[in-house]
């Protein structure tokens, strides 16, 4: 005679849907919280390329405009400082660029190109110590195969005659 064995394996199947609804509980979520900020990474990403083609274009008003919505979106992002400072610069805003210059500097020390702008800046408002002051940072940590450094020591030897 044959055992029914009917029982043990509902009993095993309904272990096995258990554990499987275990482990996948246990899986991180893809919410909408994670999905709402990779959509906001992606635009930021996508307004910050656009900010530089625009920057590199002379379209400078067209650049500020993608770089104060990454801004919006990421204040504390220190290179979309800096390149808002470039576009003002271009857009002859020397004084909104060197607070842009400053900001990026203050959030990251180490920010080479911040303390380059932040000198084209202090020169164009006719503040040649404190443009001679940023640039000698610049040009003290950049590395020797930088390839403004040589552009920053004409600028330094300028205005130290």
């Amino acid at each position: 005679m044959k055992k029914d064995l009917r029982l043990r394996w509902i009993l095993v199947t309904l272990g096995i849907v258990v554990l499987a609804g275990g482990l996948i509980a246990l899986l991180p979520a893809v919410g909408p919280r994670a999905l709402q900020a990779e959509k906001k990474a992606r635009e930021i990403d996508e307004r910050f390329k656009q900010g530089v083609v625009m920057l590199h274009a002379k379209r400078y008003e067209h650049a500020l405009t993608a770089f104060h919505r990454v801004l919006a979106l990421d204040p504390a992002m220190p290179e979309a400082h800096v390149n808002a400072g470039f576009a003002l610069l271009g857009m002859n805003e020397a004084a909104a660029a060197r607070a842009f210059f400053e900001g990026a500097i203050a959030l990251r020390k180490e920010q080479l190109n911040a303390y380059y702008g932040l000198a084209m800046a202090y020169e164009r408002l006719g503040d040649v110590p404190a443009a001679r002051g940023a640039m000698r940072t610049y040009a003290h940590l950049a590395p020797k195969d930088d390839p403004y450094r040589r552009k920053a020591e004409a600028a330094l030897w300028e205005w130290e005659r």
